[in-house]
């Protein structure tokens, strides 16, 4: 199927994860050692990565209209 004049363009992904190292130091840590239930081996890495995420003001999720929404709106060019 094909209709004149419709372009899609690719959705721009530009997040960042803004405590995306001290998750990896988590993750690291419990790799490192192994035991996920011990909590004085990898302490200090699940405290800066819970103080980055409580004080990391995160933004709203932002309204954007997807492809489904455009193709159901131009629904009547379609049969």
């Amino acid at each position: 199927m094909h209709i004149k004049k419709l372009k899609v363009r690719p959705q721009k992904n530009n997040t960042v994860s803004l405590c995306a190292p001290e998750l990896a130091a988590m993750l690291g840590c419990w790799a490192a050692t192994k035991d996920l239930m011990s909590s004085d081996k990898c302490a200090l890495h699940a405290k800066t990565l819970f103080e980055c995420m409580r004080t990391t003001p995160f933004k709203g999720k932002q309204h954007r209209p997807t492809i489904n929404y455009h193709l159901a709106r131009l629904g009547k060019n379609l049969k």
